[in-house]
């Protein structure tokens, strides 16, 4: 038996540039050239904030040392994505250059289809820097080491050239020490016993990768105040397998009055369950009723969460298992998502909606749907019906897109719904009808590439399709055609539900073939979005020094 080493993760990646993935040499003029490809117009900059006036004297304390633990996770993103933050390309980037490379964490712009942005820099590897750079499938497929399919390891070559699994807390050892330390500080602060034994609990996570005991703590805080989001948790930086969790965070401050209006709505969940349009034996699971509602200012993002689009709302954990036990927990970031309703859907909306359905979009619907969007990952069916394992564990790679546009759609049937019950009575269906078609226009520019820019492509051109949408050849702008909606978002509906369940890897390689993508119409019609400065997404000015007064 080979002796096996674990090398740090920024060794590694220095290792795969030095065989050809990684930076390439620049001419040193080429560096002061207007370039295109470097797009930081697309980004509005919104400086994130909240009254600490009702924070208590220990919250406001433990602000601070949150960030920090956040910091060591941007840090973490940034080797798995691309390398440390201070080695860049060639021989160094101007300022524009730096700006864009910061955003992006690294030299593909993420919302171009990862299309490098500096010369000689070639495609991004699917998997990132979660595996080697030279290794084919064939090889992972064939390394016998179970733990290859753990969400919280990297791959890597061994001192003599062989596959070897580095847990994250090997790998990562310094950075997770010090985010861990962090994070047990707070927690000494926290006043409120439940967000105090999450950070307890979360921080030991860091040291093992054992997250399951933290994400029960997370889901039993019920009066916190202060919300911290930690640790690897996406697998969307993982294009190759679609295995490989990211590490980010979020650090958010409730807006109680908000949250009110929302916890009715997690007891609903079995019944909107049961309701779905699909055989019983693709809903006989019974989604957990612990699940919580609430609205936040979110004050920092780091890592995966960070890069290039910014997120509005989240639904976590991700266990399968957790969310079975005990549901899930969504997070609606309000101020983010009102800078983005108000900079971006509105604007976008006064180009391509037609004018006489232009009312409709408005910022309830859109927190409304966003919700939905959220509510909806916990329905469904997480194991398939015939013996293939968890619907993740089927789809591999095809997984992430197919639930995204799982949670788009079904957000909808569960708002129309909830309407006809009598549960949603402000404003009316129409909004969430025009605006769900808006927020397609807002997130398809993300690119589709991304597993939420195919999610969106496909319920686009699904609708289209069955003519729930319209576009007007004359004005270029679309509409919807209500008596056609609910149909398209059942059909839809079932079709999603249906693959998961059966596991249809195949099947969803196909449907994302034929509807995934961007056709020349919608393209030309997007680009008079950036030809009048719409903004794409947002970037944020955060931390401390924008949090003091």
């Amino acid at each position: 038996m080979h002796a096996m080493k674990y090398l740090p993760a920024a060794t590694t990646i220095l290792l795969l540039a030095a065989c050809g993935s990684g930076p390439s040499e620049l001419p040193e003029e080429a560096s002061t050239r207007f370039d295109p490809r470097v797009r930081n117009a697309i980004y509005d900059t919104v400086t994130l904030s909240t009254d600490l006036d009702a924070l208590s004297e220990n919250e406001r304390r433990m602000i601070p040392l949150l960030i920090q633990a956040a910091q060591q996770m941007d840090r973490l993103f940034w080797l798995e994505s691309w390398g440390p933050p201070d080695v860049l390309p060639g021989n160094g980037l101007d300022a524009d250059q730096l700006r864009f490379f910061t955003i992006n964490y690294g030299p593909w712009d993420r919302l171009a289809g990862d299309a490098p942005f500096i010369d000689g820099i070639g495609a991004k590897p699917l998997g990132a820097r979660f595996y080697p750079a030279d290794m084919s499938t064939e090889e992972f497929e064939a390394f016998s080491d179970p733990r290859k399919l753990s969400p919280y390891t990297l791959l890597q070559r061994g001192t003599e050239g062989e596959l070897i699994v580095a847990p994250y807390h090997v790998a990562f050892a310094a950075e997770v020490r010090e985010a861990a330390r962090s994070l047990q500080e707070a927690a000494d602060l926290a006043e409120d016993e439940g967000l105090r034994n999450y950070l307890t609990a979360r921080a030991q996570a860091l040291l093992t990768d054992e997250y399951r005991e933290s994400d029960m703590a997370w889901l039993d805080m019920q009066q916190n105040t202060i919300d911290v989001i930690i640790g690897p948790i996406e697998n969307y930086e993982d294009k190759l397998f679609g295995i490989k969790t990211a590490h980010e965070s979020y650090i958010a401050v409730k807006d109680k009055e908000w949250s009110k209006k929302l916890e009715h709505f997690a007891g609903l969940l079995p019944d909107l369950q049961r309701g779905l349009p699909v055989p019983e034996m693709y809903r006989r699971e019974e989604p957990g009723t612990d699940a919580q509602l609430g609205a936040y200012d979110v004050i920092y993002y780091a890592g995966d969460c960070n890069a290039g689009s910014k997120t509005i709302a989240v639904n976590l954990p991700n266990d399968e298992e957790v969310q079975l036990a005990k549901g899930t927990r969504r997070l609606q970031f309000k101020n983010a998502m009102r800078a983005k309703f108000d900079r971006i859907m509105v604007p976008i909306a006064g180009v391509l909606v037609e004018e006489e359905q232009r009312s409709h979009v408005t910022f309830n619907a859109f927190f409304e749907n966003t919700m939905f969007h959220e509510v909806a990952h916990g329905l469904g069916i997480k194991h398939t019906v015939n013996g293939k394992g968890t619907v993740r564990e089927a789809l591999m790679e095809q997984y992430s897109a197919l639930e995204e546009g799982k949670a788009d759609v079904l957000g909808l049937y569960m708002v129309t719904r909830l309407r006809e019950l009598g549960e949603i009575d402000e404003g009316e269906l129409m909004d969430n009808y025009v605006t769900f078609m808006a927020g397609i226009f807002r997130s398809v520019r993300f690119g589709a590439s991304s597993a939420h820019g195919k999610a969106n492509m496909l319920r686009f051109n699904y609708f289209m399709e069955l003519g729930a949408f319209e576009r007007n050849a004359t004005t270029g702008t679309y509409r919807v055609v209500p008596d056609r909606m609910a149909e398209a978002v059942r059909s839809l509906s079932t079709l999603i539900l249906t693959l998961q369940g059966e596991g249809d890897r195949d099947g969803v390689i196909r449907l994302m073939e034929e509807k995934g993508g961007v056709g020349p119409g919608l393209a030309e019609d997007l680009e008079r979005l950036s030809a009048q400065d719409i903004p794409v997404d947002v970037v944020f000015e955060q931390g401390m020094a924008v949090l003091r007064p």
